[in-house]
């Protein structure tokens, strides 16, 4: 340890992450970045001016080992990430230090991760449909290109999966670049999510950032800013569509109290910081479409609680232009991907947008699914037997949707060998349109169960009764 009190700037007291550092001359500026230690291996931001001499800082490091009257080396810069073709493939920290074991990248630029969001006359004033080739997003949820969707599901119910699957359709068939940041992530998801990237063959044209659980709340907090840097560096300079997912987005806001209340700031409404909306909004809108390209945002979100109305969902929610719930009952059927489509929504799902035909013949699936979950409770308690022959019918449609609306996954390859299917948007709703005409009545629920296009139902086993025998048998043993 080495100490200078004579130096131009010293740290004059150290509480944890927060730092103050006394300056003889000039302060620097909000958000400068700031170096102490040996090697400047202590680093922190300045978040607030005390007063002619003296500023407040929050660490983004470890400050083991930091004394007062420790010399501090001003950089004159904000917090930077590196940009550049050279950091596909790799995974980063928020300083932009590779985390993957691999060299250093070469050949890249720094920029701040401090950046305005596109000003109005550059955004693209037109709602284009992102196709994901995922049947269940893709009829029922339409994605916007440019647009923010957020994912709403717990431990096992096939989160990771959809998102690597995303990934994939995206690299494979948009010829994109994908970037994955990871928000208070555990240090064994982002190792078992590398691996999982690696084995899909996508990786190549991803980039990953990490701001870990372990690390200090200054860290996570800026998390999301270096990724949206890399995200702006692809699509501004390199004209290409970008995918950017974000785990966990309620793990920023989090952070953002804890440095908030580490700053000594007085605490809003349930803890949260005061000034918690302007900092998601300052992430949120660099998410944008532009005239030289699009980043398009899956977000996971946990709801504290399950509570919806949380200030954390409140404020998320205003930013998001699709809402994706995924169902632990729905996984616990194998009907995967586990979105419930009955809970779900997407502000895409409009006429006007996704045309008249695809509107109403989403609206009829709901229709459909959701008088069946009305239908339940009567088949569980008198069985299948004592409905209506319309009732049936609406029953065996929509268990028949519900299997064609499950779909095998390139990701998933080497657990299930069902090879992964993308299918198109004009295959997707003609198949739901055949289900719901009763072309496939005669068909069994099995035919439908994870497959690509409905034509391919017709090459499975040959037709069974219509009437799902196990649902009747399941519904007289609880009766019984």
């Amino acid at each position: 340890m080495t100490t200078n009190r004579g130096a131009v700037a010293a740290v004059v007291a150290v509480r944890g992450s927060v730092v103050d550092v006394r300056f003889a001359a000039r302060l620097p500026p909000i958000r400068t970045l700031l170096r102490a230690g040996p090697d400047g291996r202590i680093a922190m931001e300045v978040l607030a001016q005390l007063d002619g001499q003296h500023v407040r800082c929050i660490a983004l490091t470890s400050t083991q080992g930091l004394a007062r009257g420790m010399a501090v080396q001003d950089t004159g810069a904000p917090l930077q990430a590196p940009v550049g073709a050279s950091i596909l493939s790799r995974m980063f920290d928020v300083f932009g230090n590779p985390i993957d074991q691999l060299p250093v990248p070469r050949n890249v630029q720094w920029r701040s991760v401090h950046r305005t969001p596109p000003p109005l006359a550059r955004r693209s004033t037109q709602s284009v449909v992102f196709e994901t080739g995922i049947k269940a997003i893709d009829v029922l949820l339409p994605l916007e290109t440019g647009g923010k969707a957020g994912l709403f599901g717990g431990a096992g119910v096939g989160k990771t999966v959809l998102l690597t699957e995303l990934i994939h359709n995206m690299v494979g068939h948009h010829q994109g670049v994908s970037l994955f940041c990871g928000i208070g992530e555990r240090c064994r998801e982002a190792q078992e999510l590398y691996q999982d990237m690696r084995e899909a063959g996508v990786l190549p044209d991803m980039v990953m950032v990490f701001g870990q659980m372990n690390e200090p709340p200054g860290a996570r907090f800026r998390a999301g800013h270096a990724a949206l840097t890399m995200a702006e560096y692809f699509r501004d300079d390199e004209h290409r569509d970008v995918l950017l997912l974000i785990d966990n987005i309620f793990r920023f806001i989090q952070a953002g109290s804890e440095v908030s209340g580490l700053m000594g700031q007085m605490p809003s409404r349930l803890g949260y910081q005061p000034t918690m909306g302007t900092e998601l909004s300052g992430l949120e809108e660099r998410i944008a479409n532009t005239d030289t390209g699009a980043i398009t945002s899956i977000q996971a979100v946990y709801v504290p609680a399950d509570d919806f109305t949380d200030p954390a969902a409140v404020h998320t929610f205003s930013h998001l232009s699709a809402s994706i719930v995924l169902s632990r009952k729905r996984a616990s059927e194998g009907l995967y991907p586990a979105v419930d489509p009955l809970q779900s929504n997407s502000k895409m799902a409009t006429p006007g947008i996704v045309g008249t035909h695809h509107y109403q013949l989403a609206q009829d699936i709901r229709r459909t699914l959701a008088q069946y979950a009305e239908l339940k409770d009567i088949i569980a308690m008198l069985g299948l037997e004592q409905l209506s022959p319309a009732d049936r019918n609406v029953v065996a449609r929509a268990r028949r949707l519900e299997r064609f609306l499950t779909q095998p996954f390139f990701t998933t390859e080497q657990f299930t060998g069902i090879k992964g299917k993308t299918v198109s948007l004009a295959d997707s709703l003609d198949g739901c349109e055949c289900i719901l005409r009763d072309e496939f009545k005669d068909y069994p629920e099995s035919a439908l169960y994870l497959i690509g296009p409905i034509a391919e139902a017709k090459g499975k086993p040959a037709p069974a009764a219509p009437a799902p025998p196990e649902v009747a048998h399941a519904a007289k043993s609880h009766a019984s």
